[in-house]
Formats: structure tokens, sequence, C-alpha cells
């Protein structure tokens, strides 16, 4: 237990979660609300409060979280008019646990120590329902002393919290990591409309490569519940996956590296978004195969 307050920011589907488990584990947790203010009633009877700015937010804090889409919302909250740049007092604990871009990240980070402050990068995997839990990864680029005052918050809502290295490491590995599973994503959608075209049937499909070498979590994921017709089976948006292999690919230019897979994958993202399913989870990757290529992938 302990009685530190911690600010929170982003309280959407992994942040409801995050922030849960906080308060499970007794932290004091103020939060500022953007957008939707469907999930808070719970929090607010375990006794979150509500801030109504980035200074309310900050003061006296330990620590504030951020879980929000990128770097565009990320730069938002602490360069923005009253933002959480001016509002930190020198030793404030920033902890960015979003999918952001490393360039971005670095500048905002020496912002902060600038001002006496420690900007931590702790980027996630795992889904709404691990955060629920309690179980999520965090894979942690910072100072070994900054990771020491870290780990104690990310461990109330994370089953692994991982030193992978100095500062900027989490996110270029969290970009890294995504770029695996959305390409794996990408291929897997191709996949099986080729395998539905030829008239296979998908769920011999399935138990076959169920059981080989080729099976994984992210083809599990996508192709199981889809043969039930259920399209929600990773809780993660098409929009946002087009966003991370975007930052990919723009780090990949600055290294640089050839990012041939990376940039298909990013091109198949786009085109789903482009026919209307941005909004919609991964696996809506079938729903796009289906419009391109005039097959049905998915039972209804």
């Amino acid at each position: 237990m302990t009685t530190s307050t911690l600010g929170f920011i982003g309280l959407g589907m992994m942040g409801h979660g995050m922030a849960a488990n906080l308060l499970r584990k007794g932290f004091g947790l103020r939060f500022k609300v953007h957008h939707n203010r469907n999930n808070l009633a719970d929090l607010q009877r375990a006794g979150a409060q509500e801030a109504f700015t980035h200074r309310e937010l900050a003061a006296g804090a330990e620590a504030v979280l951020l879980c929000v889409t990128g770097s565009p919302q990320v730069e938002s909250i602490v360069y923005g008019d009253g933002g959480l740049l001016d509002a930190a007092a020198p030793g404030l604990l920033v902890i960015d646990t979003s999918t952001a871009e490393p360039a971005s990240a670095a500048r905002i980070r020496d912002a902060f120590v600038a001002k006496g402050c420690c900007y931590v990068d702790a980027p996630l995997s795992r889904t709404p329902k691990e955060a629920e839990e309690g179980r999520l990864n965090s894979m942690v680029g910072a100072t070994a002393a900054d990771f020491e005052r870290a780990r104690p918050i990310l461990a109330a809502f994370c089953e692994n919290v991982i030193h992978v290295g100095p500062p900027g490491h989490g996110h270029v590995l969290k970009l890294v990591s995504n770029m695996l599973a959305m390409t794996m994503a990408a291929s897997i959608a191709e996949g099986l409309a080729a395998a539905a075209k030829a008239g296979l049937d998908l769920r011999k499909v399935f138990e076959v490569i169920s059981a080989g070498g080729v099976n994984s979590g992210i083809f599990r994921g996508m192709v199981g519940p889809m043969l039930d017709g259920d399209l929600t089976g990773m809780k993660f948006a098409i929009e946002n996956a087009q966003k991370d292999l975007r930052y990919f690919t723009h780090l990949t230019e600055t290294l640089p590296t050839t990012s041939y897979l990376a940039e298909a994958a990013h091109q198949s993202f786009v085109q789903a978004t482009n026919l209307g399913l941005g909004g919609r989870f991964v696996a809506s990757l079938f729903e796009a195969q289906e419009t391109l290529n005039g097959v049905r992938i998915v039972p209804r």
C-alpha cells in the first residue's frame, strides 16, 4: 500500500484498467478527462478525483502517467496552453505509456529534464483485458534511477516490468514489436483471402496452422473468433495500427534501415482505413480483403 498521489491522462480502453489497478493498490489518483466520460463512475467510487487543469493534476503528485493515442496527443498535453510542461514542478516523474515517435519523445524528455523533472518511456503490450486484470507488460526506457522510481507504479498494473535500456529504448522496442505483430496481421488477412477464394475450408486452415510453426497469438486472436463471425478478438484499431507502422517506417528512415515488409503492411492498413474500416479492430482486415478480392471470409 502507498500514499503517493498520481496524475493520470488517458482513461480509454487501456487506461481505465490501469487506473483501476492503481487505485486497488492504494495509490491516490487524479485524472483529467478530454472526451469520453462513460467509464469514470467506478473509478470515482474507488476514490479517484477529477482535475480540470494540468496544474491541478500535477500539484503535489509523485508522477503523472500518460496513456494516449500517439505523439500529437502527447505533444498537445505537454506543450499546449496550460500544458503539463508548464505545470510540472522539479522532481515530477512523467511516465509516458503511449506508443509514440522516438524523436518526439526525445524532445519532450529534454524539455522536462531542463525543468528538473524525469520523463520515462514505458509503452505497453497486451490488451484491455489484461489492463483490467493488472497483467500488462511494460518495456521501459530510462536511467537506472528513474526506472527504480517508475517500477512500483508500473507494477500496479503490469505483470512484467522490463528495463529495456536507456531513455528512448522503450518507444523503439514498442515500434519493433508492433511492426512484427501488424505485419503478421496483414499477411494473415491476405492468406485467408487466398484460401477462401480457392475454396478451402477455413476451419481446416485454422486447425492446420494452429498445429504448426506458423501458429501465433496473432493468428489465433484474429482467425479463431472470426470463424464464428466475431471480429473483436484483437481489440486494437486499424487506424492505430496504421499510425504505429508509420512511426516505425519514420524510425527506419532516420537510422537508416530498409523496411520493405513494414511499408507493405502499412499500405494494407492505409487501404483498410480508406475503405472506411479505420475505427474497427484489426480483424476487420478480413473485411477489407473481402471487398478487394470479391470473396467471402467472415461468416454472416
